[in-house]
């Protein structure tokens, strides 16, 4: 993935790292809220040995270096049960030797003679009280039995305080700070971590940038999600100002270009699986084409489930499945709708053969003589991936336009139905991307035509122009 990609993740999963951000934080707080305040309180030791009765340089250097020696080797005698037992039995403390020593540490500053005797405890005072007692015991032990002379002498290793150990005034864990610190962090990567790790698991399309992955044909255009398609479908006609109505007058207006080589501009309109919005996108496409002033004949290819008729308010009973089988004559069925420039011919009667009949001769006829009366023929054809009518009908004619779902179709979906079109021999004009977000980085672009307009979509109330039955290209079937 390029930098661009993840950028658009952290954009979509802005919410979902938020949400992990503030977890971590508030589990950061809790900890420091729910954890027992420790103390920490530490006292120094001097070692020093005593070679001889004199008091030369030599013997000084000798003892220190003597001194340094035996103070590695006192750091381990420190936490020792010898020392550490007596401090338990003068203290009163309910813990056992073992116990006593995770609580106490000891280290000793490279090339120095010093020992540093650290405790922790939930007691300020106590931990005092242990780390002076811990260096009084440690002394005892290592002058009166460790390093005691045979003559029973005074012993020649001396350990003296010079830093007693005093009770803190602030505790040492928890850190709040570093804990509400680590909480962010942690949330913010494991945030990043999740968005990207769904990201890579979604294969369903969400934007221009998934269709580019599937396939090199162009992107004709993108229509926004609108939970009210279903109440008003003819977004065109009914509310010509609508941000989405200029979606497909922008869809209009880049089917022009398309396929510039042929004068063949009769296309069908498909996709992947049912639901995608299909029926719906090629009503409005045809109208939006119509109101440019071209000629425009639609046509309910759908033989097994067709939707046209009762999305443009149109009567179904009598149309292509007639034409087709010699029962009525094109003229007779082909239905005008607004003023005159868009004609609709319903699919009729649902027949037992829907593939036979589209790839028929009686097609191939119907769609020359429709392509020679009309500037535009589109054909609303069945899902690819269920049937294989619409790869059918795309050899007879200048080619697919496929309609792709956001967030709804699959990228292998995608690419099955566009391999099934390879396959037959059809050839893809383009992707139309449907159902796609407002805002977001998905979003095609046209979420904020509203306020460009300066109009609210509500305030337009256009009545769905009424069937003109004034003119009818002379259309007929060879």
């Amino acid at each position: 993935m390029e930098l661009r990609d993840y950028i658009r993740i952290l954009r979509k999963g802005w919410l979902l790292i938020l949400t992990l951000v503030l977890i971590g934080v508030a589990t950061g707080a809790l900890v420091s809220i729910l954890a027992t305040p420790k103390y920490v309180a530490s006292t120094q030791l001097f070692v020093s040995v005593q070679t001889s009765d004199a008091s030369s340089a030599s013997d000084l250097v000798q003892g220190s270096s003597a001194a340094q020696q035996k103070v590695r080797s006192y750091v381990d005698v420190v936490t020792s049960t010898s020392v550490l037992q007596p401090v338990i039995d003068d203290l009163g403390l309910d813990l056992t030797a073992t116990e006593l020593a995770a609580v106490v540490t000891a280290e000793s500053p490279v090339n120095t003679v010093l020992i540093n005797i650290t405790a922790e405890d939930a007691s300020a005072v106590r931990a005092a009280d242990i780390a002076n007692a811990v260096g009084t015991s440690f002394a005892t032990v290592v002058q009166d039995d460790l390093e005691s002379p045979n003559g029973a002498g005074p012993s020649l290793v001396k350990i003296a305080t010079i830093e007693p150990a005093i009770a803190a005034t602030a505790p040492s864990s928890p850190r709040t700070t570093l804990n509400l610190a680590l909480g962010l962090l942690v949330g913010f990567a494991l945030g990043i971590g999740v968005a990207v790790l769904r990201a890579t698991l979604d294969t369903r399309i969400h934007g221009s940038h998934d269709i580019e992955i599937v396939t090199e044909a162009p992107i004709l255009g993108g229509i926004s999600f609108d939970p009210d398609a279903k109440k008003r479908p003819l977004i065109v006609s009914v509310d010509p100002r609508n941000p989405r109505a200029e979606s497909f007058r922008s869809l209009r207006t880049n089917l022009q270009f398309v396929n510039l080589e042929s004068s063949n501009r009769c296309f069908v309109m498909t996709s992947s699986l049912p639901g995608e919005g299909k029926t719906t996108t090629t009503s409005n496409l045809a109208v939006a084409l119509a109101e440019s002033g071209a000629t425009v004949a639609v046509i309910d290819g759908d033989l097994r489930l067709p939707r046209l008729a009762d999305t443009m308010g149109l009567e179904g009973a009598v149309g292509l499945t007639d034409v087709l089988i010699g029962r009525a004559d094109l003229k007779d069925v082909l239905q005008p709708w607004g003023r005159g420039t868009l004609f609709v011919l319903p699919a009729g009667r649902i027949p037992p053969n829907p593939s036979e009949l589209l790839g028929s001769k009686a097609m191939v006829s119907l769609l020359a003589s429709l392509s020679q009366s009309f500037d535009y023929v589109l054909i609303d054809a069945p899902p690819l991936l269920p049937v294989t009518d619409a790869a059918i009908l795309s050899k007879l004619t200048g080619g697919a336009i496929v309609v792709a779902a956001a967030g709804r179709t699959t990228r292998q979906e995608l690419e099955s139905a566009l391999r099934t079109l390879e396959h037959i021999g059809g050839k893809v004009m383009g992707i139309v991307m449907t159902m796609l977000p407002t805002k977001g980085p998905d979003a095609y672009g046209y979420g904020n035509y509203g306020s460009y307009y300066g109009m609210d979509q509500d305030s337009v109330n256009v009545d769905t122009p009424v069937p003109d039955e004034s003119s009818k290209p002379d259309v007929r079937t060879r």
